[in-house]
């Protein structure tokens, strides 16, 4: 890999281009439409995923098929599809696609696996409505290392919780300050039912009550009398059920209330491919079948059978006997009645958490005061896993209700096996599908853009990219450049006045961390082809860009495309933290990148360079890229402005602007004069990482201001050549270090060499 650093001249050349809103006819690589894993039970095949531990807990490799013996509700069935899969890889959606008995995307093998190329997706389900104060910050510290240290570079993760007060923060994210600042919303909740009588009743003797342990019912009653000598037996009786069944209806709402929303959770992950790890994290709750608890277990586990979805619960409490603390009130009971009714007490709150992890091929983590290396071997454990899929039968397919799965290794009792214990009910998931494809045509555009904008997760029928840009620009201050990239080559032309036109909607908007819009827009775009052909294709890409001026804060952008004629839509979802430059402290914009090909031209020469006109096309043409995708044989040019450098004036006042700018007008750096107190000393480091890993270090470089005017936005810019790097997806790190000061700030960019 080979950094150059670029001349001053060239660099304005560039950032020019960069600023303006690429033309449609260039050529650039569309990414290809990515199979959406929606349903896992279809008529073809129907699979699962097995893990197999030995006795220390590590994945047993090198298993073949012939070992595995798989039952259908008791019935042996043989194995249609094997295969050893590793969680997050490039080939996982290939290798599911296929064990589906579905031809979609690339046979897996083709160019050999690249471990955690495309990324785990990770989900964290916050029970706050069963959550103390001490496990509430006991699960902030499970969060906060997890965000820290075992965030993948290529993994997605959602902080959720159960009541919703995480907000519009509750979305699945790559972006560690978005997560963080998930995190930092969880407050204690006092949803636990509370007992204002004496003795205390707790849920659980409540619950006992009604299940009519004569135990507990016959204290509660001796008590009552006792404190009311003049009341009769019988009415004592039933005036302890009737506080009993207030107390198990206003606990079996709250359960129903955390697995409702959890169930919803796992239900809507089936939009995402691959498998998903979810992650519920709880002090337990009470389970009460008469109230269709059980029901809505088995729901779940269904639910997540059919999006591939793996429970891992915690128990939040961590370690416990089961026994009052010194925070209860602990009625008494010298007779020992109490005791011997709560003496599951502890065990029932488990049940629940418990019984999803089981039965989706997780495990439960109970009694730990540290709750991180429940996620710690999580993630190890479910790295890789095997895949085996089956041909259903007809009375399977037609059966409504949820099949038992058994699954075992041939003379292996040794071996701990974990796996979906059922699968889910093809009938309903295929009508639903059939009802997607058959309303997806007719519906209206309006509808079509507010369903891809409002979407938990960015659709891909028509491809959308977003890249998001922050400057300081003179007399208008922070400025968010939101640039689009729609593939427009499956478009359908029709002749209007002698022209082959299409047509296109675009809409978006900016979003504050509370889900208040800041700004937005929505066009109609007509796509003329330039072709001369009779029946002319339309271009490969059309590209819109958006700019407004913005406060400081965290910011989420959602944009969506709509082919009305066809009736397809797709998103993109990016999020973005404008910094405050009052704050003096040193400040980096965001990293504008481009690619330039290999084929161009070389860099003009230092005489050239005086003179833009001189300049060679091929030079004065490197576009923003959007989509983050390189071809091997290219260069990555970057651009950055360093902020707030010592011994640089301070940064002029913006003059108000509105908050839409014409897509026609660059966002080109300008040039502006005051004399610093002393000239910076600032160097720069470029590192590219891979997996978390760095890979390339490049020594440090100087930042030589001598020929700038404007010294309050210092640019900086550079080209690192691609060819040496494999294809997958990598981190550009740069960080600019501040001697005077002795301060640093760093921006990074994701992208991927194809």
């Amino acid at each position: 890999m080979l950094l150059r650093s670029l001349s001053l001249r060239i660099l304005f050349i560039s950032a020019a281009c960069w600023a303006c809103t690429a033309p449609v006819s260039a050529q650039e690589p569309v990414p290809s439409k990515q199979p959406q894993e929606v349903i896992r039970v279809n008529t073809s095949l129907v699979q699962t995923d097995v893990m197999v531990f030995d006795k220390q807990g590590s994945f047993v490799d090198g298993l073949k098929r012939e070992q595995f013996a798989l039952k259908i509700d008791g019935k042996p069935r043989d194995i249609s599809f094997f295969e050893r899969v590793v969680a997050g890889s490039r080939n996982e959606e290939a290798q599911l696609a296929a064990a589906r008995g579905s031809s979609t995307g690339v046979r897996p093998g083709s160019n050999g696996p690249v471990p955690l190329d495309r990324g785990r997706t990770v989900f964290f389900f916050i029970d706050d409505v069963h959550l103390s104060l001490g496990s509430l910050k006991q699960t902030r510290l499970l969060l906060k290392r997890f965000i820290d240290q075992q965030l993948g570079q290529n993994d997605e993760a959602a902080i959720t919780s159960c009541s919703g007060q995480i907000g519009f923060l509750q979305q699945l994210t790559d972006d560690k300050r978005v997560l963080q600042a998930a995190a930092d919303r969880l407050q204690a909740r006092t949803y636990s039912t509370k007992d204002s009588e004496r003795p205390v009743m707790t849920e659980y003797h409540a619950q006992l009550i009604e299940a009519e342990n004569e135990d507990v019912l016959t204290y509660f009653v001796d008590e009552l009398v006792r404190l009311n000598p003049t009341l009769p037996r019988n009415m004592a009786a039933v005036e302890v059920k009737g506080r009993a069944s207030q107390i198990v209806h206003q606990t079996d709402f709250l359960t129903a209330a955390t697995l409702n929303s959890f169930r919803t959770l796992v239900k809507n992950s089936a939009m995402l491919p691959g498998q998903k790890l979810v992650f519920l994290i709880s002090d337990g709750f009470l389970l009460n079948n008469r109230n269709g608890d059980n029901d809505r277990l088995n729901q779940i586990t269904a639910a997540a059978a059919a999006a591939g979805v793996v429970i891992y619960s915690i128990d939040a409490r961590g370690l416990t006997t089961g026994m009052p603390d010194a925070s209860s009130e602990i009625p008494f009971d010298p007779s020992g009645r109490l005791t011997r009714g709560a003496a599951g007490e502890l065990t029932a709150t488990q049940d629940g958490l418990n019984a999803l992890a089981a039965d989706t091929g997780g495990r439960a983590f109970f009694n730990n005061n540290d709750l991180s290396p429940a996620i710690t071997a999580a993630l190890k454990e479910s790295s890789a896993y095997y895949l085996l899929a089956w041909r259903p039968e007809n009375d399977e397919q037609r059966n409504q209700k949820s099949r038992h799965i058994e699954v075992s290794i041939n003379k292996r009792p040794d071996l701990v096996i974990r796996y979906h214990h059922g699968f889910g009910d093809t009938a309903v998931s295929e009508s639903a599908a059939q009802k997607k494809k058959e309303t997806n045509g007719t519906k209206p555009a309006n509808d079509l853009m507010n369903e891809a904008l409002r979407t938990p997760y960015p659709k891909s029928d028509l491809p959308v990219s977003v890249s998001l840009n922050f400057l300081d620009v003179p007399q208008y201050g922070s400025t968010l450049t939101t640039s689009i990239k729609i593939a427009t080559k499956s478009l359908i032309l029709e002749i209007h006045d002698g022209q082959p036109v299409a047509a296109i909607d675009v809409a978006g908007g900016v979003y504050d961390d509370q889900g208040k819009p800041v700004s937005s827009f929505n066009k109609h775009l007509t796509i003329r082809s330039k072709s001369t052909e009779a029946k002319p294709p339309p271009p490969e890409n059309v590209y819109y860009s958006h700019f407004t001026t913005i406060k400081p804060g965290l910011y989420q952008v959602r944009v969506a495309a709509v082919d009305a004629k066809q009736g397809r839509a797709g998103s993109a979802v990016c999020w973005i933290e404008i910094p405050d430059l009052t704050s003096k402290a040193l400040t980096l914009s965001t990293l504008i990148v481009g690619e330039r090909k290999t084929e161009m031209e070389s860099e003009p020469s230092s005489a050239d360079a005086s003179d833009p006109s001189k300049s060679p096309e091929a030079i004065r043409q490197v576009y923003l890229n959007i989509d983050h995708r390189f071809a091997g044989s290219s260069l990555l040019r970057f651009l950055t402005f360093v902020y707030n450098a010592s011994g640089t004036p301070a940064t002029d006042a913006p003059t108000p602007a509105p908050s839409g700018r014409s897509t026609s007008d660059p966002v080109v750096p300008a040039s502006s004069t005051g004399a610093p107190a002393s000239t910076p000393d600032l160097t720069v480091q470029v590192q590219l990482f891979r997996d978390n890993e760095p890979i390339i270090t490049m020594p440090l470089h100087a930042i030589h201001v001598d020929a700038l005017s404007d010294l309050r936005r210092l640019p900086y810019a550079a080209e690192v050549k691609l060819d040496s790097l494999q294809s997958g997806r990598y981190v550009l790190l740069v960080t600019v270090i501040d001697r005077v000061a002795k301060a640093s700030a760093s921006q990074r960019f994701g992208f991927k060499v194809e």
